[in-house]
């Protein structure tokens, strides 16, 4: 008997290295030979070196090591194709720590478009051979990753909070994220269910079967550095494909660390690659890749302006893109809310990860008759919350870097006189000449920014009809719920949408004609879940699906087989059997 295509070594989690050893990292699971996959520990040339930092804490990679410095003083951080590092270009970028910007986090070499469709080819020479690996075993590789992420989960969690300013509470909440998707996830290997379905002739079968698209790009933004890119990479690889993945620049760091937990999951070399680079090289990569067949699917999370392009893109080559877009997510409360509790769900959604999550709280939409109430509570909890340095416990830090408070700039230039401003003693960067009670960080060496809380806004209002992507709430009234949908649904995203009642027939009424892909009752509009479908629809997305079963239908292809074993060509719709009934009976 033939043995079979692949072998098998078990997902062990091997013990790390002590403190001080120069020992490298054993690698498990799978490798590619021409015909086969090699066992793990099989040299290779040409291999990323993946050696344990030394330390108190064992980890995988300097990066996870907080230092005073640059993380990687020594290191420029390159894009890893084929398994291979990537030889630092001329292309230069600084990734800093935005609670304190002159301190490098990571030097990065930008790759260009030419090194993305590279990616690409790799990813399709080695995909061949991840797709037949049996499914369930690709899920022990989705477990070892997951494992792998428990490990080191504070290490990972404080990279996420130094480079992007995430407060650290918040940070282990997006790690403990990827390993909620790991866990769906392994299991699923062993439910890539197709049907069985009855033939309307006699001596035949017909089967539908998954299969997985291919290769796939995955581009993602820099406010959930890790887990959304899990989003993407776990069920994709699981589902049989290889992955190109172009993390945010800015985050690259991260992004470093969550390869390097992949890498030592197990998978062969090709079948995941990191590629940094800036936005016009990346499309313009795209565009190559695509046009030389060398990707069958894209998945997108940023701006709706870019995943505009980038579905225009898609559309050329008739393939249909996975875009996570930004939303202006509302939050009705209705007059019979619990109000106390609405507050608190409109800080934690407005001002967590100061607001700069696609299902940030956009609009309040409050009731007449509590409206004064709900603001006079709102502001009480928004001047009382601590805002500042990430690493402590406070609601939010910094913005994640220039670019990102440059644009929040522009959206406060959009409070008119006829707003009423609520929430701290400023608007605008807290600064020694504009100071914030109770503030925790350096302002002057970081890029924080004052809560705000905007009242009397409509759709009229640029602040009303436009994400902001800051610490910053609009508040509108209304007198029934008809005119609360209406206002719900006016700036054309589709991404959350949160409702505070006591009512049932308010509840279904709101979800039935709100325009979001998610909802939520008596919760914020934040809180994704890795078991349940998210994405939007409208500005916020295209429909597509992401975590769940639900995002098989992205990662996967249905192809539908028949199986005649008659002996003889049976045609159908025309050789089907006939049931004459008798339409003339009666009793």
């Amino acid at each position: 008997m033939r043995s079979p295509p692949w072998t098998r070594t078990p997902f062990e989690h091997p013990t790390p290295p002590g403190p001080g050893s120069t020992q490298a990292r054993p690698r498990t699971g799978w490798r590619f030979t021409k015909k086969r996959l090699r066992p793990a520990g099989t040299a290779r040339r040409g291999s990323v070196s993946r050696a344990w930092a030394r330390g108190k804490e064992a980890a995988l990679c300097p990066i996870l090591a907080r230092a005073p410095g640059p993380v990687h003083p020594e290191t420029v951080l390159s894009s890893v194709i084929g398994g291979a590092r990537v030889s630092a270009g001329p292309r230069p970028y600084r990734s800093t720590d935005p609670s304190r910007t002159s301190e490098v986090v990571a030097e990065v070499s930008l790759a260009d478009a030419g090194d993305l469709v590279r990616a690409c080819a790799a990813a399709r020479a080695a995909q061949d051979g991840w797709r037949d690996v049996p499914p369930p075993v690709r899920g022990q590789a989705v477990a070892a990753l997951g494992r792998l992420v428990e490990a080191n989960k504070e290490a990972l969690a404080r990279t996420v909070t130094r480079e992007v300013g995430k407060p650290y509470a918040e940070a282990l909440g997006e790690v403990q994220e990827i390993a909620d998707t790991c866990a769906f996830f392994l299991g699923e290997g062993r439910r890539l269910y197709g049907q069985t379905v009855p033939s309307e002739m006699p001596d035949k079968q017909l089967f539908t079967f998954r299969d997985p698209v291919g290769v796939v790009a995955v581009v993602t933004a820099g406010n959930f550095p890790v887990a959304v890119p899990s989003w993407y990479i776990v069920p994709a690889l699981l589902c049989g494909n290889a992955v190109v993945w172009k993390p945010a620049e800015y985050a690259a760091a991260c992004a470093d660390a969550f390869y390097e937990l992949c890498a030592h999951a197990g998978l062969p070399d090709g079948v995941l690659s990191v590629v940094y680079a800036d936005g016009p090289e990346t499309f313009r990569g795209l565009e190559q890749a695509l046009g030389r067949g060398l990707v069958d699917k894209v998945g997108f999370t940023g701006s709706t302006e870019v995943g505009s392009r980038i579905g225009e893109l898609c559309g050329r080559h008739l393939q249909s893109p996975c875009l996570e877009l930004g939303g202006k997510n509302p939050m009705v409360v209705t007059e019979d809310a619990d109000l106390p509790l609405a507050v608190e769900g409109a800080l934690f959604s407005g001002f967590g990860t100061a607001g700069q999550r696609c299902t940030s709280l956009g609009t309040a939409i409050v009731h007449t008759s509590v409206h004064g109430e709900f603001v006079r509570l709102l502001d009480e909890a928004v001047r009382a919350a601590a805002v500042g340095d990430p690493s402590g416990d406070v609601l939010y830090g910094p913005m994640i870097n220039e670019r990102f408070a440059d644009g929040f700039e522009k959206a406060l230039g959009w409070i008119g006189p006829h707003h009423a401003v609520h929430g701290s003693s400023a608007t605008g960067r807290i600064t020694a000449a504009a100071p914030r009670a109770g503030f925790t960080g350096d302002a002057g060496a970081g890029l924080y920014y004052h809560p705000v809380v905007v009242d009397g806004v409509g759709p009229a209002d640029e602040l009303f009809m436009n994400e902001t992507f800051g610490p910053i709430i609009g508040v509108a009234p209304y007198r029934t719920l008809d005119e609360a949908i209406e206002l719900a649904n006016a700036p054309g995203y589709g991404l959350s949408a949160s409702i505070y009642t006591t009512d049932p027939a308010k509840v279904f009424a709101f979800r039935r004609r709100v325009s979001a892909g998610m909802v939520s009752v008596n919760n914020s509009t934040s809180g994704a879940e890795a078991h349940l479908p998210f994405g939007g629809n409208g500005r916020s997305g295209n429909g597509s699906r992401q975590s769940g079963v639900w995002v098989l239908d992205q990662f996967t292809r249905w192809q539908s087989m028949n199986w005649d074993y008659s002996g003889r060509l049976q045609k159908a719709q025309m050789d089907v059997p006939e049931i004459v009934p008798d339409p003339g009976f009666r009793l």
